[in-house]
């Protein structure tokens, strides 16, 4: 009983699930995010809107099939989110940090970015994420077809 116990343990371990990992331009870890994918339009149109909460290492990876400047905005999303962005190459290009909930402006930085990560308002400033910082996915595969 012991042995599938523990089995069972360390398949849960090992099954984390979909994860963001930003490391610091340094090369050391910063943080971890468990991510929802929004890889669809529908999906990255939905996000996080109607979201009473968010777990603190929780997020929402948002995939483009192209680099060019990405602008979010925060129509019915009710708790305040960073939003980091990153090139082609994972690499953290803007943060916008406590993004007003249902604001209707968009932001973003100028600079093309590929990939937007979304956590809770907060987040890249307790974990001192900065532009060069770099995304790397692990449990997915970070293309899209449309």
């Amino acid at each position: 009983m012991v042995a599938l116990t523990m089995a069972g343990f360390l398949f849960i371990a090992c099954d984390r699930g979909p994860q963001v990992e930003i490391i610091s331009p340094d090369g050391a870890e910063k943080a971890r995010v468990s991510v929802e994918i929004a890889r669809t339009p529908a999906r990255r149109e939905l996000g996080l809107m109607y979201r009473d909460s968010l777990g603190e290492n929780s997020g929402m990876i948002f995939l483009f099939p192209d680099q060019k400047p990405l602008k979010f905005w925060m129509r019915n999303t009710r708790i305040p989110l960073d939003m980091i962005f990153a090139d082609h190459n994972g690499r953290v290009v803007g943060i916008v940090e406590n993004a007003e909930p249902y604001s209707e402006a968009p932001v973003g930085p100028d600079t093309p970015s590929q990939f937007v990560l979304e956590v809770n308002g907060g987040f890249a400033a307790r974990h001192s994420i900065t532009p060069g910082s770099r995304l790397d996915f692990s449990g997915f595969s970070p293309q899209t077809s449309n």
